[in-house]
């Protein structure tokens, strides 16, 4: 949910990168927060222990414009994406207003594409939130791997529902900020 701050007049919006172990939603934030400008981010913070991390920042983005006045801060975070995290994945989508769901696009991992977006589905529905209406853009990372899905194979699998979809290769920004567009502006409509 966003929050609000009337003094400062900016709205800030929660996105998550959630998706499997691996699948590139740290190279997506790297990525992002390598090309912001400095005076447009905040600095980027990983959680980690010894077997997990989570990362975010915050940053303004200059091409969005104002909603009513407020100036818009996305606080962008990652998700560990290992089965064993599930109550930290839990934690961290909380209160989500957006969320970027990162498929890796190698056919060995297409049962855990579907795994994770069924998680995702039942967290988002566990705060009492409708998942067919929640804000969420795909992207299909890795599509530099050879052998990697189809998109329409991908498709059949993780897009039923219709949602946006951007094929990507986080390493080296393709796709990257293109995503974040997507999600920005569909969180930016649903305030």
């Amino acid at each position: 949910m966003a929050l609000i701050n009337v003094a400062a007049r900016e709205i800030h919006c929660k996105i998550v990168y959630y998706g499997p172990g691996m699948s590139g939603k740290t190279s997506n934030l790297q990525y992002i927060h390598n090309q912001v400008p400095k005076e447009a981010k905040g600095e980027l913070l990983s959680i980690a222990t010894e077997t997990e991390r989570t990362l975010f920042f915050d940053f303004l983005p200059l091409d969005l414009g104002k909603v009513r006045g407020f100036q818009t801060r996305f606080h962008l975070y990652t998700v560990p994406g290992q089965v064993l995290y599930e109550r930290t994945r839990v934690a961290v989508l909380n209160g989500a207003d957006g969320v970027v769901f990162v498929a890796d696009s190698q056919r060995h991992k297409l049962e855990e594409n579907i795994r994770s977006l069924r998680e995702l589905a039942v967290n988002i529905t566990k705060q009492n939130k409708k998942f067919q209406e929640f804000p969420v853009v795909l992207q299909y990372n890795k599509r530099d791997v050879p052998g990697a899905l189809p998109t329409a194979t991908l498709d059949k699998y993780l897009n039923t529902l219709g949602w946006q979809r951007y094929e990507a290769t986080a390493t080296n920004g393709s796709g990257v900020f293109d995503t974040l567009k997507a999600i920005s502006k569909l969180v930016i409509s649903k305030l």
